[in-house]
């Protein structure tokens, strides 16, 4: 009779794999302060095969059997294994839409383009994916009697959301610090609507992270920005996701934004332990896109990763990717190398141009996405990717949430850009005849019909 598995993981340090701690420590760096990884027992995972994975992920997605209809949780023995189910906190996040752009991809030199839409998820972005585990991991220390007062996040706005919808779900106090006056109205309403204590500060993104770093040192506030492998965790799952919407087939390359650069490591985490456990039989390559305004980890690629060094980001339109000292270069680096990565970067009006062309095609792209969609398109012009490639290109939150991009771009009121494509309201008399006229006029401008 086959033994029933015992799954599990704990943290680890990602350079003395002796140093572990389990995963309900209050814990975010090893003894020398590097960054620490969620580990899981393989030799376990392994018990289950290939296609029994496969079958049991199939069987749970989309249903309402708790909590297994997630798209995280419907992983849960590859995410936090040992969490009890009542401790779950989850909005079902994930099995987020793999949108076919074949207009667009044909109109850039593409057979083969997806968009995985990580904004259609509950507070429209990819950061509820590694949210949901970790306010379900502080609910469970909670519960076990820890003493955490509050959990605490520095953001440019998607984190800060995500973490105080989950906060207010699971009835945790949440803290947000934001550089004031650098996010979208919408970002800033939303963690306020939850009722998070939110503090806009005179600094940027990384000010923000050195007040809360210190905060969670010192006051015992529990931190959740990506540093926190905890986070991880959930936001690998979006490749898994991706593969599994694509009938098990491995895409050539996945296009994805890279500011704090927890993302790529989760991605390829996840796309690791699929290769682990006999489910796949290949690596994507990983682009990793930037602004060229805040592009540490693209200076370091120019210099084959030898040197890292800080930089103070610019301003630039997409703002959530706007970081200089981005957290998790260490697993990002070690994570592009794993899957023949590359790393590109976008200017301002290329990010805004290419946001507002896929959009023309039905779309509607957060400036984010704008990045990853030119440098795309870049990789293309370049020969790197081949027309007959398979291209997964990541949107990381809802163009809804940067609303106030949009207007500024068709009202052509964006400094040092000329739009390519406005389309700004006509403003008419309530005329028949003036309007039928300026109808058939813009159709056959636009349509040629």
């Amino acid at each position: 009779m086959n033994e029933k598995p015992s799954y599990r993981a704990w943290f680890e340090s990602l350079r003395d794999p002796t140093e572990r701690y389990p995963l309900d420590e209050v814990v975010y760096t090893d003894r020398n302060g590097g960054l620490l990884r969620v580990v899981h027992d393989l030799a376990e995972l392994k018990k289950t095969s290939a296609g029994e994975w496969k079958q049991t992920f199939e069987d749970r997605a989309h249903k309402t059997t708790w909590p297994y209809g997630s798209g995280v949780w419907g992983k849960k023995e590859w995410v936090l294994p040992e969490l009890h189910n009542d401790n779950v906190v989850s909005m079902y996040e994930g099995n987020t839409n793999l949108f076919w752009a074949e207009r667009y991809g044909k109109e850039i030199g593409l057979d083969d383009l997806w968009l995985k839409l990580c904004g259609n998820t509950h507070t429209g972005s990819f950061k509820d994916l590694g949210m949901t585990v970790l306010v379900s991991m502080v609910k469970e220390m909670r519960a076990s009697g820890k003493s955490i007062r509050a959990v605490a996040c520095a953001s440019t706005g998607d984190t800060s959301a995500a973490l105080a919808a989950y906060a207010a779900a699971a009835g945790i106090p949440a803290i947000v610090f934001l550089p004031r006056g650098k996010i979208s109205t919408a970002q800033l309403i939303q963690p306020i609507a939850n009722g998070a204590i939110v503090f806009a500060l005179d600094t940027d993104f990384d000010g923000c992270m050195e007040i809360v770093k210190r905060v969670a040192e010192r006051d015992g506030i529990y931190l959740a920005n990506s540093m926190n492998s905890l986070r991880i965790e959930g936001q690998k799952t979006v490749g898994i996701e991706i593969v599994q919407q694509s009938d098990w087939d491995v895409p050539d390359w996945i296009v994805i934004p890279g500011g704090n650069l927890g993302n790529v490591s989760a991605l390829a985490k996840g796309l690791d332990l699929m290769l682990e456990l006999g489910i796949v039989q290949k690596r994507p390559r990983i682009a990793c896109a930037q602004s060229a305004q805040a592009n540490p980890l693209y200076l370091a690629y120019q210099r084959d990763f030898e040197v890292f060094e800080p930089i103070a980001a610019r301003p630039t339109l997409a703002s959530a990717i706007q970081i200089g000292n981005p957290v998790s270069y260490e697993k990002a680096v070690a994570a592009l190398k794993r899957f023949n990565g590359v790393v590109e970067q976008a200017s301002e009006e290329d990010l805004a141009e290419s946001a507002a062309h896929a959009d023309r095609t039905g779309l509607f792209n957060c400036p984010h996405t704008g990045v990853a969609l030119a440098v795309t398109r870049k990789l293309i012009d370049r020969g790197l990717i081949k027309k007959s490639d398979k291209v997964v290109v990541i949107s990381t939150a809802h163009g809804l949430k940067f609303v106030d991009f949009k207007v500024r771009y068709h009202e052509m009121r964006i400094e040092s850009i000329e739009s390519q494509h406005p389309n700004p309201a006509i403003e008419l008399p309530a005329s028949y005849d003036q309007v039928r006229e300026r109808m058939l006029r813009e159709i056959e401008l636009r349509f040629g019909t």
